[in-house]
């Protein structure tokens, strides 16, 4: 099939012809024809296979011929670089017609946001959370909405934005088009798509193993060793132009210190750094300025950065799931690519679990001339948090220690109660009436 059979608009063809792209992916060709019909579709399909282009065409379709600007389709995703990326994507898409749009995520000005926003535009690319925040002011107008689309549907939930999905679908029309995409299918995500979208087709191009062309690596190593194993690594294989994951914040910085310390331009990405800075070292990764970029689970998802030859596990992931998504950020487009994990002894069970899903053995590796320190399991598996339907919560709970607004008497106490107009002004009389007493020129 090519996309000529598809009988899209003749601009939308010319676009596709200058970025290159011949045939449709088997998402594209499943989710496109009935997208053009205008029904509702829920597709399961891993990142990497052309969903953006899937629900970005029959939007654009739809859209054309373009009149006043208003804001007729609306695309939520979970992370800001996912965000930008498919902002960016369907823009490309409309680059041959009148259409246009904006992108929409926490971390910039709010105010620039609200110009843009005031200006009108044909289809908008946001995070749930500051999307809501939009909305819930006066000028935001979805009246003429017509498309709305979820894109990675699991991870949404996995990161709390329930709360934020349902509150911007009661603002918007029930009269609508409503796309999901989602990597996994978990009964939370069907429930959210039974509530959400009617009669869907359905479509299934999930896989659950990482790209052909990736090669993918198995390396037993006390836990406290990992790094000096990376660093032989990168030293006898040439190691550049890596993405390395780690488990949590801390230990990115971490690694971060350590690879510079070595003399390697790093850069890292994960939630605690700035938008500015997420996009400068997206940018530096991409150009190839830096030799690693080191990042959470944030870079495991949907973002499409060309040419990745190496991914490191520098910690297993705790989620099978997870395993495949960061595999797969590498051997993109047909190229080769190699995904390396170091494994502690404590992790052997989670490579158990994403060989179970791939099913496929991963054969270890060991290092010839290296020294291995002999470490005892310690300590369970990390946790694994996510992808099951009792882990979809829909905020982290807070830590602070909350106080009772009541006493054990059940009196309310001083900072909880009601403020009484009258009180206070009888408190303020005799406050001044006490003063008085004490003035000397007043006795």
């Amino acid at each position: 099939m090519t996309f000529d059979a598809l009988l899209l608009h003749p601009s939308l063809l010319a676009a596709i012809a200058d970025l290159g792209f011949e045939h449709p992916t088997p998402v594209q060709a499943q989710a496109i024809p009935p997208a053009l019909e205008g029904r509702d579709v829920l597709g399961k399909a891993q990142t990497g296979t052309g969903k953006t282009a899937a629900f970005a065409l029959p939007i654009l379709h739809r859209l054309l011929p373009a009149s006043t600007p208003r804001l007729r389709a609306l695309v939520i995703t979970p992370t800001r670089e996912l965000a930008q990326q498919v902002h960016d994507h369907i823009a490309a898409l409309a680059r041959h017609t009148p259409l246009h749009g904006h992108c929409v995520v926490g971390g910039d000005d709010m105010r620039q946001q609200e110009d843009r926003i005031r200006r009108g535009c044909d289809w908008l690319v946001a995070t749930p959370g500051r999307f809501a925040d939009h909305l819930r002011r006066d000028y935001v107008d979805v009246g003429a909405l017509e498309v709305l689309v979820l894109d990675e549907g699991d991870r949404l939930l996995e990161l709390g934005f329930l709360p934020d999905i349902q509150e911007i679908t009661s603002y918007l029309p029930p009269r609508r088009q409503t796309m999901l995409f989602s990597a996994t299918l978990p009964a939370e995500m069907q429930g959210l798509a039974r509530q959400l979208l009617d009669s869907p087709v359905r479509i299934d191009i999930g896989t659950t193993a990482p790209p052909s062309p990736v090669s993918e690596e198995v390396w037993p190593v006390a836990a406290r060793q990992k790094f000096e194993l990376l660093a032989e690594l990168i030293r006898r294989r040439g190691i550049r132009g890596a993405l390395v994951f780690c488990r949590t914040k801390k230990r990115a910085d971490a690694l971060v210190g350590k690879l510079a310390a070595l003399g390697h331009k790093v850069e890292v990405l994960h939630s605690d750094r700035s938008m500015p800075e997420r996009r400068k070292a997206l940018a530096a990764f991409r150009s190839g300025k830096c030799d690693f970029l080191v990042a959470t689970d944030l870079a495991a998802r949907g973002l499409d950065i060309d040419e990745v030859g190496w991914v490191v596990n520098y910690d297993v992931p705790s989620a099978p799931e997870d395993y495949v998504h960061r595999a797969g950020r590498t051997g993109r487009a047909g190229r080769t690519g190699t995904a390396i994990s170091l494994m502690a002894p404590n992790e052997e069970i989670l490579i158990a679990k994403a060989e179970r899903l791939t099913h496929q053995r991963l054969a270890s590796s060991k290092l010839e001339d290296f020294v291995y320190i002999t470490e005892r399991q310690s300590g369970p598996a990390p946790r694994e948090h996510s992808h099951k339907p009792a882990a979809f919560n829909t905020r982290a709970a807070s830590r602070e220690k909350k106080e009772s607004p009541f006493t054990r008497t059940g009196k309310a106490r001083p900072a909880y109660e009601v403020p009484d107009p009258e009180k206070e002004r009888q408190k303020t009389k005799r406050r001044r009436s006490r003063i008085k007493k004490r003035l000397p020129h007043e006795k």
